[in-house]
């Protein structure tokens, strides 16, 4: 989920962006909880990460991604890095993390339909018909 926001805020502050991989839903619907994996590696260009990191993703929830990823920066990177910040679109009010930075905070912690979802299941011949339509 921060992938979209993250490619967003490189272009418009026009700064580069690493990706790291990250999944703790699976399951039925996708709404199962399950531990969470971090890709081996980011996936950005050049070598250097930088120094002053903003850490996004769409949201914060149960806040333990937000915070397993801010300690996997800091295991790989740590030597390097000075300050990482934090910023989703949707803060819950459930999460024991704080991001710096938030959209909206949700006092009662309503499950998000994200706008790109029905991607999710859908097929290339499913895309392509509903593009003609």
């Amino acid at each position: 989920g921060g992938l979209r926001v993250g490619d967003i805020l490189s272009r418009i502050f026009d700064k580069p962006l690493a990706i790291l991989a990250a999944s703790s839903y699976g399951g039925a619907e996708g709404k199962v909880r399950r531990a969470i994996e971090f890709a081996p590696n980011l996936t950005m260009v050049g070598d250097n990460l930088g120094s002053r990191i903003l850490l996004v993703d769409d949201l914060v929830d149960s806040g333990i991604s937000l915070d397993r990823g801010i300690l996997w920066l800091q295991n790989r990177y740590g030597e390097d890095i000075q300050e990482i910040r934090t910023a989703v679109l949707w803060y819950k009010a459930c999460s024991v993390a704080k991001p710096d930075y938030y959209v909206d905070y949700l006092a009662d912690n309503p499950w998000i339909h994200q706008p790109f979802e029905m991607y999710e299941k859908m097929s290339a011949a499913d895309f392509a018909a509903k593009v003609k339509n």
